[in-house]
């Protein structure tokens, strides 16, 4: 399916994005999806998948890139920036409206990963999503990041990290790097055997530079997406796997959901849901399903 290019401004930024349009036709005005994938990736990768499965579906989709990644403009370049990201997924579902076919009262979220944690602040700050689906959604707080990283204390250094890296940018216009995956560098935040991103036939595209500010620390280690479970007033879906990340912070996110919601636990690893079958068209059937009800 080759995606027609589109761009849109955020702030004055502009943002590159693929739309894909139903492959088969559809009753129209129709609805249309904001889909989101990991933290540091680009449309290319995993958004891709699923933006491409919703359009066989009957769905305008749209995966871009945010600012400061990919073909978008904006610096600091790969920022991992939550608060931004959320944001630009309400401008995302704006430019969704005004286009020309796309049901503006019937546009829904879709987030891979941390993209799931940025899709539900964002419905729950005003993006106007009227239905919104989790894939194998990374949903952290405080406490899950503790256990994850080995103790407040070493999530505390990080941040600090992060904000010495911030200061640096400030005074100097510097921006510190790391391989956002490696094998060799003990920095990299995904350290160690992240197959998905380090492999060219899989998630290690030519657009994705592999490349993580180190001034995202501070940014990321204090967004808290498990908070916001209560203010979301959309029907919301989660596809997790005991298997894949931290399946603790979907429970704890789905014990402070009020709004309409399901929860289906599948099988397979994390980075199975970015590319892998049978996760992705299993995770993509019951998205298609959930947005055919509640869009």
């Amino acid at each position: 399916m080759r995606p027609e290019k589109v761009t849109f401004t955020s702030g004055g930024t502009k943002l590159v994005g693929n739309l894909y349009r139903p492959t088969a036709a559809v009753a129209a005005p129709a609805p249309a999806v904001v889909v989101t994938g990991t933290w540091t990736s680009v449309k290319e990768q995993m958004a891709a998948r699923y933006a491409a499965g919703l359009a066989a579906a009957g769905y305008t989709a749209l995966a871009f890139d945010f600012s400061g990644s990919g073909e978008s403009d904006g610096t600091p370049r790969d920022w991992e920036n939550p608060a931004g990201k959320v944001a630009e997924i309400a401008v995302a579902a704006d430019f969704l409206r005004s286009l020309p076919g796309v049901a503006a009262d019937r546009i829904g979220g879709l987030g891979v990963c941390a993209g799931a944690g940025y899709t539900a602040v964002a419905s729950a700050r005003g993006a106007g999503f009227r239905s919104q689906a989790m894939i194998a959604p990374w949903l952290h707080n405080a406490e899950v990041l503790a256990g994850l990283y080995g103790g407040a204390e070493v999530v505390a250094g990080l941040i600090a990290r992060g904000e010495a890296a911030a200061e640096k940018y400030r005074q100097t216009g510097e921006v510190d790097y790391v391989p956002t995956a490696s094998t060799e560098d003990e920095r990299s935040p995904m350290y160690g055997n992240f197959d998905y991103y380090l492999d060219s036939s899989r998630g290690a595209v030519p657009q994705w530079p592999n490349r993580f500010a180190v001034l995202s620390w501070a940014d990321w280690l204090t967004f808290d997406p498990i908070a916001v479970a209560p203010e979301v007033t959309v029907p919301t879906l989660l596809v997790h796997s005991r298997e894949a990340a931290i399946p603790e912070g979907v429970e704890r996110f789905h014990a402070g959901l009020t709004a309409p919601n399901e929860l289906h636990w599948l099988t397979g690893g994390q980075f199975d849901f970015y590319d892998n079958e049978p996760s992705v068209t299993a995770a993509l059937d019951l998205a298609a399903a959930h947005f055919g009800r509640t869009l």
